[in-house]
Protein backbone atom coordinates (compact mmCIF):
# COMPACT_ATOMS: atom_id res chain seq x y z
CA UNK A 1 0.00 0.00 0.00
CA UNK A 2 1.40 3.52 -0.95
CA UNK A 3 1.65 5.85 1.83
CA UNK A 4 0.17 9.30 1.69
CA UNK A 5 2.27 12.19 0.13
CA UNK A 6 1.96 15.38 2.41
CA UNK A 7 3.75 18.70 1.31
CA UNK A 8 5.03 20.93 4.55
CA UNK A 9 5.01 24.70 2.88
CA UNK A 10 7.28 26.67 5.43
CA UNK A 11 8.77 22.99 6.81
CA UNK A 12 12.65 23.91 7.35
CA UNK A 13 10.93 26.19 10.19
CA UNK A 14 10.30 25.54 13.95
CA UNK A 15 7.39 24.73 13.70
CA UNK A 16 7.55 23.08 9.93
CA UNK A 17 10.51 20.92 10.83
CA UNK A 18 8.72 19.22 14.35
CA UNK A 19 5.23 18.69 11.98
CA UNK A 20 7.17 17.45 9.77
CA UNK A 21 9.18 14.91 11.66
CA UNK A 22 5.91 13.66 13.25
CA UNK A 23 4.31 13.15 10.02
CA UNK A 24 7.37 11.14 8.99
CA UNK A 25 6.98 9.06 12.42
CA UNK A 26 3.63 8.42 11.30
CA UNK A 27 4.50 6.65 8.50
CA UNK A 28 3.46 9.60 5.93
CA UNK A 29 5.73 10.07 2.71
CA UNK A 30 6.77 13.58 3.56
CA UNK A 31 7.98 16.53 0.84
CA UNK A 32 9.41 19.87 2.68
CA UNK A 33 8.68 22.97 0.75
CA UNK A 34 10.60 26.32 1.99
CA UNK A 35 13.14 28.81 0.69
CA UNK A 36 15.94 27.15 2.63
CA UNK A 37 17.52 23.64 3.23
CA UNK A 38 15.92 22.08 6.09
CA UNK A 39 19.25 21.56 8.39
CA UNK A 40 17.04 19.16 10.25
CA UNK A 41 16.01 16.82 7.01
CA UNK A 42 15.75 13.32 7.36
CA UNK A 43 17.08 11.07 5.22
CA UNK A 44 13.17 9.45 4.44
CA UNK A 45 11.90 13.01 3.97
CA UNK A 46 12.98 15.48 0.83
CA UNK A 47 13.05 18.77 -0.32
CA UNK A 48 11.45 21.36 -2.88
CA UNK A 49 13.21 24.94 -2.88
CA UNK A 50 10.49 27.31 -3.30
CA UNK A 51 8.81 30.62 -2.90
CA UNK A 52 5.29 30.81 -2.02
CA UNK A 53 4.85 33.59 -4.29
CA UNK A 54 5.81 31.47 -7.39
CA UNK A 55 2.86 29.99 -8.79
CA UNK A 56 4.27 28.09 -11.10
CA UNK A 57 6.66 26.07 -8.50
CA UNK A 58 3.43 25.92 -6.05
CA UNK A 59 1.88 24.03 -9.23
CA UNK A 60 4.48 22.03 -9.56
CA UNK A 61 5.32 20.92 -5.42
CA UNK A 62 1.38 20.44 -4.76
CA UNK A 63 1.53 17.54 -7.75
CA UNK A 64 0.43 14.30 -6.55
CA UNK A 65 -0.10 15.15 -3.35
CA UNK A 66 -2.99 14.04 -0.56
CA UNK A 67 -2.28 16.77 1.82
CA UNK A 68 -0.88 20.00 2.39
CA UNK A 69 0.33 21.92 5.49
CA UNK A 70 0.73 25.70 5.05
CA UNK A 71 3.02 27.08 7.71
CA UNK A 72 5.10 29.68 5.57
CA UNK A 73 4.48 33.24 5.57
CA UNK A 74 5.39 35.79 8.00
CA UNK A 75 5.16 35.07 11.73
CA UNK A 76 6.58 37.65 13.84
CA UNK A 77 3.41 39.96 14.99
CA UNK A 78 6.15 43.22 15.24
CA UNK A 79 7.58 43.08 11.65
CA UNK A 80 4.27 42.20 10.19
CA UNK A 81 3.22 45.91 12.15
CA UNK A 82 6.53 47.46 10.38
CA UNK A 83 5.71 46.01 7.29
CA UNK A 84 2.31 45.69 6.64
CA UNK A 85 2.69 45.44 2.52
CA UNK A 86 5.37 42.66 2.81
CA UNK A 87 2.72 40.43 5.53
CA UNK A 88 0.04 41.04 2.81
CA UNK A 89 1.79 39.90 0.15
CA UNK A 90 3.16 36.89 1.68
CA UNK A 91 0.26 35.98 4.52
CA UNK A 92 -2.64 37.01 1.81
CA UNK A 93 -1.49 36.39 -1.61
CA UNK A 94 0.86 33.47 -0.75
CA UNK A 95 -2.02 31.72 1.08
CA UNK A 96 -4.45 32.53 -2.14
CA UNK A 97 -1.82 31.39 -4.70
CA UNK A 98 -1.23 27.76 -2.46
CA UNK A 99 -4.96 27.52 -2.40
CA UNK A 100 -5.07 27.60 -6.46
CA UNK A 101 -2.66 25.27 -6.89
CA UNK A 102 -4.78 22.82 -4.49
CA UNK A 103 -7.15 23.22 -6.46
CA UNK A 104 -5.95 22.48 -9.39
CA UNK A 105 -3.83 19.65 -8.41
CA UNK A 106 -6.90 17.77 -6.92
CA UNK A 107 -5.04 17.71 -3.22
CA UNK A 108 -7.47 16.41 -0.60
CA UNK A 109 -6.80 18.66 2.52
CA UNK A 110 -5.42 21.78 3.35
CA UNK A 111 -4.24 22.66 6.99
CA UNK A 112 -2.84 26.21 7.81
CA UNK A 113 -1.07 27.48 10.13
CA UNK A 114 -3.47 30.30 12.23
CA UNK A 115 -3.32 31.61 15.21
CA UNK A 116 -4.95 32.73 18.64
CA UNK A 117 -4.55 36.49 17.73
CA UNK A 118 -7.57 35.80 15.11
CA UNK A 119 -9.58 36.36 18.35
CA UNK A 120 -8.05 39.47 19.30
CA UNK A 121 -8.13 43.05 18.61
CA UNK A 122 -4.21 43.12 19.18
CA UNK A 123 -2.10 41.48 16.64
CA UNK A 124 -2.20 44.72 13.97
CA UNK A 125 -1.34 43.15 10.33
CA UNK A 126 -0.29 39.82 11.68
CA UNK A 127 -4.08 39.25 13.27
CA UNK A 128 -5.88 40.48 10.16
CA UNK A 129 -3.60 39.00 7.62
CA UNK A 130 -4.10 35.57 9.58
CA UNK A 131 -8.40 36.53 9.73
CA UNK A 132 -7.95 37.48 6.29
CA UNK A 133 -6.39 33.58 5.19
CA UNK A 134 -9.24 31.69 7.33
CA UNK A 135 -11.42 33.65 5.36
CA UNK A 136 -10.52 32.94 1.76
CA UNK A 137 -9.57 29.05 2.88
CA UNK A 138 -13.78 28.75 3.96
CA UNK A 139 -14.61 30.47 0.47
CA UNK A 140 -12.12 28.05 -1.65
CA UNK A 141 -14.07 25.08 0.29
CA UNK A 142 -17.53 26.57 -0.29
CA UNK A 143 -16.72 27.01 -4.18
CA UNK A 144 -14.23 24.41 -4.69
CA UNK A 145 -14.98 21.59 -2.00
CA UNK A 146 -11.70 21.96 -1.32
CA UNK A 147 -11.64 20.23 2.31
CA UNK A 148 -9.15 22.34 5.41
CA UNK A 149 -8.25 22.28 8.88
CA UNK A 150 -7.55 25.70 10.68
CA UNK A 151 -4.93 25.40 13.34
CA UNK A 152 -4.90 28.26 15.67
CA UNK A 153 -1.44 27.84 17.69
CA UNK A 154 -1.47 29.44 21.03
CA UNK A 155 2.28 30.19 22.21
CA UNK A 156 4.47 28.19 20.90
CA UNK A 157 8.33 26.91 22.87
CA UNK A 158 11.07 23.99 22.36
CA UNK A 159 14.03 23.08 20.54
CA UNK A 160 15.20 24.42 17.42
CA UNK A 161 13.60 28.05 18.02
CA UNK A 162 15.17 31.66 17.48
CA UNK A 163 15.48 34.82 19.08
CA UNK A 164 12.43 35.21 17.40
CA UNK A 165 10.45 33.05 20.11
CA UNK A 166 9.91 34.85 23.19
CA UNK A 167 11.15 31.55 25.31
CA UNK A 168 14.23 30.83 23.62
CA UNK A 169 15.09 34.81 23.77
CA UNK A 170 14.43 34.65 27.40
CA UNK A 171 16.29 31.86 28.11
CA UNK A 172 19.61 32.91 25.71
CA UNK A 173 19.94 36.05 27.66
CA UNK A 174 19.48 34.28 31.02
CA UNK A 175 22.52 32.11 30.23
CA UNK A 176 24.77 34.64 28.23
CA UNK A 177 24.42 37.60 30.84
CA UNK A 178 22.84 36.47 33.93
CA UNK A 179 19.86 38.55 33.24
CA UNK A 180 16.46 38.68 31.78
CA UNK A 181 15.17 42.40 30.69
CA UNK A 182 10.99 41.75 30.01
CA UNK A 183 8.86 44.30 28.70
CA UNK A 184 5.93 44.28 30.54
CA UNK A 185 4.26 44.10 34.22
CA UNK A 186 4.73 40.35 34.99
CA UNK A 187 1.18 39.61 35.18
CA UNK A 188 0.37 39.29 31.19
CA UNK A 189 -1.26 35.40 30.79
CA UNK A 190 -0.25 32.65 28.39
CA UNK A 191 -0.93 29.16 27.48
CA UNK A 192 2.65 27.99 26.39
CA UNK A 193 2.22 24.97 24.41
CA UNK A 194 5.75 22.82 23.95
CA UNK A 195 6.38 22.17 19.92
CA UNK A 196 6.85 18.72 20.06
CA UNK A 197 3.07 18.72 21.83
CA UNK A 198 1.75 21.27 18.93
CA UNK A 199 3.18 18.85 15.95
CA UNK A 200 1.68 15.31 17.50
CA UNK A 201 -1.68 17.84 17.79
CA UNK A 202 -1.03 18.76 14.08
CA UNK A 203 -1.26 15.25 12.54
CA UNK A 204 -3.98 14.42 14.66
CA UNK A 205 -6.19 16.69 13.26
CA UNK A 206 -5.69 14.91 9.52
CA UNK A 207 -8.53 12.99 11.76
CA UNK A 208 -12.08 13.16 9.04
CA UNK A 209 -13.92 14.15 11.93
CA UNK A 210 -11.96 17.67 12.11
CA UNK A 211 -12.52 18.53 8.55
CA UNK A 212 -13.73 21.94 7.51
CA UNK A 213 -13.22 22.94 11.65
CA UNK A 214 -10.70 25.57 13.18
CA UNK A 215 -8.88 24.10 16.26
CA UNK A 216 -7.03 25.51 18.96
CA UNK A 217 -3.76 24.09 20.03
CA UNK A 218 -2.74 25.75 23.42
CA UNK A 219 -1.17 24.95 25.99
CA UNK A 220 -3.54 22.75 28.99
CA UNK A 221 -2.84 25.84 31.78
CA UNK A 222 -2.01 29.56 31.58
CA UNK A 223 0.70 31.15 33.64
CA UNK A 224 1.62 34.71 34.27
CA UNK A 225 5.34 35.89 32.74
CA UNK A 226 6.46 36.66 35.93
CA UNK A 227 5.75 32.92 37.29
CA UNK A 228 7.56 31.79 33.98
CA UNK A 229 10.52 33.56 34.51
CA UNK A 230 10.81 32.58 37.81
CA UNK A 231 10.81 29.24 36.64
CA UNK A 232 13.94 29.90 34.83
CA UNK A 233 15.72 31.73 37.49
CA UNK A 234 15.00 28.82 39.88
CA UNK A 235 16.05 25.91 37.04
CA UNK A 236 19.40 28.29 36.89
CA UNK A 237 20.14 28.35 40.28
CA UNK A 238 18.82 31.78 41.15
CA UNK A 239 21.64 33.24 39.37
CA UNK A 240 20.07 35.43 37.17
CA UNK A 241 18.13 38.64 37.94
CA UNK A 242 14.89 39.87 36.55
CA UNK A 243 14.11 43.10 35.00
CA UNK A 244 10.83 44.04 34.46
CA UNK A 245 10.73 47.41 32.20
CA UNK A 246 7.51 49.07 30.53
CA UNK A 247 6.64 48.02 27.31
CA UNK A 248 5.04 50.11 24.61
CA UNK A 249 3.86 47.54 22.05
CA UNK A 250 0.06 47.62 20.97
CA UNK A 251 0.65 44.51 19.09
CA UNK A 252 0.62 41.97 21.82
CA UNK A 253 -2.45 41.05 24.06
CA UNK A 254 -1.87 41.24 27.47
CA UNK A 255 -4.12 38.73 29.64
CA UNK A 256 -6.11 37.54 26.78
CA UNK A 257 -6.32 36.87 23.12
CA UNK A 258 -9.77 36.85 23.16
CA UNK A 259 -12.58 39.60 21.77
CA UNK A 260 -15.68 38.49 20.73
CA UNK A 261 -15.71 36.26 17.61
CA UNK A 262 -18.37 33.81 15.82
CA UNK A 263 -15.59 31.26 14.64
CA UNK A 264 -15.18 29.24 17.62
CA UNK A 265 -12.56 26.59 17.48
CA UNK A 266 -12.67 23.43 19.38
CA UNK A 267 -9.54 22.75 21.69
CA UNK A 268 -7.44 20.15 20.88
CA UNK A 269 -5.11 18.87 23.93
CA UNK A 270 -2.04 16.59 24.20
CA UNK A 271 -2.84 13.76 26.78
CA UNK A 272 -0.39 13.15 27.84
CA UNK A 273 1.38 15.87 27.48
CA UNK A 274 5.29 17.66 27.94
CA UNK A 275 5.33 19.12 31.06
CA UNK A 276 6.30 23.17 31.38
CA UNK A 277 9.06 22.67 33.99
CA UNK A 278 10.84 19.62 31.73
CA UNK A 279 9.99 21.52 28.19
CA UNK A 280 12.26 24.34 29.78
CA UNK A 281 14.72 22.27 31.12
CA UNK A 282 15.31 20.33 27.92
CA UNK A 283 15.29 24.24 25.84
CA UNK A 284 17.97 25.02 28.48
CA UNK A 285 20.00 22.14 27.66
CA UNK A 286 19.76 23.19 23.81
CA UNK A 287 20.30 26.54 24.13
CA UNK A 288 23.61 26.26 26.53
CA UNK A 289 24.77 23.86 24.01
CA UNK A 290 24.62 26.24 21.20
CA UNK A 291 26.13 29.03 23.02
CA UNK A 292 29.50 27.16 24.18
CA UNK A 293 29.42 25.43 20.17
CA UNK A 294 29.42 28.95 19.30
CA UNK A 295 32.15 30.22 21.29
CA UNK A 296 34.31 26.90 20.31
CA UNK A 297 34.17 27.58 16.75
CA UNK A 298 35.11 31.37 17.53
CA UNK A 299 37.90 30.40 19.75
CA UNK A 300 39.20 28.11 16.81
CA UNK A 301 38.94 30.79 14.62
CA UNK A 302 41.09 32.89 16.23
CA UNK A 303 43.54 30.29 16.84
CA UNK A 304 43.95 29.39 13.29
CA UNK A 305 44.21 33.24 12.28
CA UNK A 306 46.95 33.29 14.60
CA UNK A 307 48.65 30.13 13.79
CA UNK A 308 49.01 31.70 10.36
CA UNK A 309 50.41 34.90 11.82
CA UNK A 310 47.51 37.20 12.40
CA UNK A 311 47.71 38.99 15.70
CA UNK A 312 45.17 38.59 17.84
CA UNK A 313 46.00 42.02 19.65
CA UNK A 314 47.02 45.42 19.21
CA UNK A 315 50.43 45.70 19.25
Amino acid sequence: MNREKVLVIGGAGFLGSHISDALTDADYDVTIFDQKMSPHLKDNQSQIIGDILDEKKLDEATRNVDYVYHLAGMADIDECAEKPLDAIKNNILGTTYILEACVKNQVKKVLFSSSAYVYSDTGSFYRISKQASELIIEGYQEKFNLDYVILRFGSLYGERADRRNSIHRLIEDALKEEKIVYHGQGNEKREFIHIRDAADLSVKALDPKYSNQNLLLTGNSSIEYLDLLNMIREILHNKVSIILEESKSKTHYKLSPYSFNPKIARKLVNNPHIDLGQGLLNLIGEVHKNIHDELRENEGFLVEKNGKGVSNNNS
